[in-house]
C-alpha cells in the first residue's frame, strides 16, 4: 500500500496509507514535478498547482532532494521530465543550477541547444558539466573500441606467408581441417594464415557523418566521443562531419570531443544529400573507406540524389553504414521509406547502442556482414 500510495500520489489517495517522514518528503518531490496532489507531513492530501515555479533556489533544493531520495538513473529521468514539463531549461542558464544537476547525455543535449543563450558566468560551468559526461563515456567505451577496431584492422591485413609469430592459429587450423590425420591426432597446415606485422601506416579511412538536428542530440554526443577515440588510432584516418541544412567539418577538433560538441548547432533542418556530397568529395581510397551516416533519415534535400550518392559510393567499394541512432534510447522515430530505399541498395538502416558500435565498425573494416540487431 505504501508503494501504491507513492505511485498514485495524493489525488488517488484511496489506499488508506498515510505517509510520514522520508516517505512524505519523497512524495512531495514527485508531486512537485508530476503535478499530482501532494501530501503534508501527516500524509493528508493538499492541492498543489504551482510546480517548481521559476525560483532557482527552490529548484536547486528540489534537485538536491531527488538526489537524496532516488538512484542516479531515476534522478536523470526526473531531470529530463522537469526540462520538458516545467521549462527547467531556462533555469539551467544559472551556474548554481548547473552545479546542482546530475550530468547525463540528455542534459548535455539541452545545454548544447542553449549554448548561444548561456551568459558568460555560466559557460565555464556548462563546459565542466559536458566534460564530466564526455569523460565518463570515454571511460566506458574507449578501451573496448580500440581493442575491437584494432583487432579488425590487424585481421584485415592477413597474409599468406606469415612469420611464425604472426600466424593466426585459429584461422589456420580451420582452413586445414581437411588435412586432419587421425592416426597422428594432428592437422597438417598446408596453408598458413596470419597477420601482417603492425604498421604505422594508415590502413582505413573513416568518415562519421552526423545529423545535428535537435532529435539527434544523444547520437551527436556519442558520435563525438567515438570520433575522438577513432582519431586517436594511428592506423585510422578519421573525419567527422556534422550537418543540418549546411555542412561543417570538425575533424581538426577531434582531439577534444568537448570542443566538437560546443561546435555543433543542434536544431534546424536536414540536408543529407548535401552532407553526403561533401563526404563523397573527401574519399580518395573507396575500397579502404568506411562511411557512417548517423541520421533519422528525415531528408529535407533531394531524396533521389541522396540515394544515387549512396549507390555510387557502394559501387566504388565504400563500406556504407546507416545508423538511425547511436544511443541507449529505445526504437527511434525515422523515415521508413528512406530506410527501405537504403536497404534495397545493400545499406540496411538500423539503430545502434554505443556498446554495439565497436562491433559494427569491426565488421565494416573486415568487410563482413554487419551484425544488425534483431528487430531494428
Amino acid at each position: 500500500m505504501r508503494r501504491w500510495r507513492l505511485v498514485l500520489g495524493g489525488e488517488a489517495d484511496g489506499t488508506g496509507c498515510r505517509l510520514t517522514g522520508r516517505d512524505a518528503a519523497m512524495d512531495g518531490a514527485l508531486a512537485a514535478l508530476y503535478r499530482g496532489a501532494g501530501g503534508d507531513a501527516g500524509g493528508r492530501p493538499q492541492s498543489r498547482s504551482a510546480g517548481l515555479g521559476g525560483s532557482a533556489p527552490q529548484v536547486a533544493r528540489w534537485l538536491g532532494d531527488i538526489r537524496e531520495y532516488f538512484p542516479t538513473t531515476v534522478v536523470q529521468l526526473m531531470q529530463q521530465d522537469a526540462i520538458s514539463r516545467l521549462g527547467l531549461d531556462r533555469l539551467l542558464l544559472e551556474p548554481e543550477m548547473l552545479e546542482a544537476v546530475e550530468p547525463d547525455v540528455h542534459l548535455v543535449g539541452t545545454l548544447l541547444s542553449l549554448k548561444h543563450a548561456l551568459p558568460e558566468t555560466t559557460r565555464e560551468t556548462a563546459r565542466a558539466v559536458v566534460g564530466k559526461v564526455v569523460a565518463e563515456l570515454e571511460r566506458r567505451l574507449a578501451d573496448r573500441t580500440r581493442a575491437t577496431v584494432g583487432g579488425a584492422l590487424d585481421r584485415s591485413a592477413k597474409v599468406d606467408r606469415p612469420r611464425h609469430r604472426d600466424i593466426d592459429w585459429d584461422r589456420t587450423i580451420r582452413a586445414n581441417l581437411r588435412n586432419y590425420l587421425p592416426e597422428h591426432g594432428t592437422v597438417v597446415p598446408e596453408r598458413l594464415i596470419g597477420y601482417a606485422r603492425a604498421q604505422s601506416a594508415v590502413k582505413k579511412d573513416v568518415i562519421l557523418c552526423i545529423d545535428q538536428s535537435g532529435s539527434m542530440a544523444p547520437s551527436v554526443v556519442h558520435s563525438a566521443v567515438f570520433g575522438a577515440v577513432l582519431a586517436s588510432m594511428k592506423t585510422l584516418d578519421t573525419r567527422l562531419v556534422v550537418f543540418d541544412t549546411s555542412v561543417v567539418d570538425l575533424t581538426e577538433q577531434l582531439s577534444d570531443p568537448v570542443d566538437v560538441l560546443f561546435a555543433t548547432r543542434l536544431g534546424g533542418g536536414t540536408d543529407i544529400n548535401r552532407a553526403l556530397a561533401y563526404c563523397q568529395s573527401r574519399i580518395t581510397r573507396p575500397a579502404e573507406t568506411v562511411v557512417v551516416l548517423i541520421s533519422d533519415l528525415y531528408e529535407g534535400g533531394i531524396r533521389d540524389e541522396m540515394l544515387k550518392r549512396v549507390a555510387a559510393m557502394k559501387a566504388a567499394g565504400v563500406q556504407f553504414i546507416a545508423l538511425l541512432a547511436l544511443s541507449d534510447e529505445g526504437a527511434p522515430a525515422y523515415d521508413h521509406a528512406h530506410a527501405a530505399a537504403l536497404a534495397a541498395l545493400g545499406a540496411p538502416a538500423f539503430a545502434c547502442t554505443p556498446d554495439a558500435f565497436p562491433d559494427i565498425m569491426a565488421a565494416a573494416i573486415e568487410k563482413r556482414p554487419l551484425p544488425v540487431p534483431d528487430g531494428r
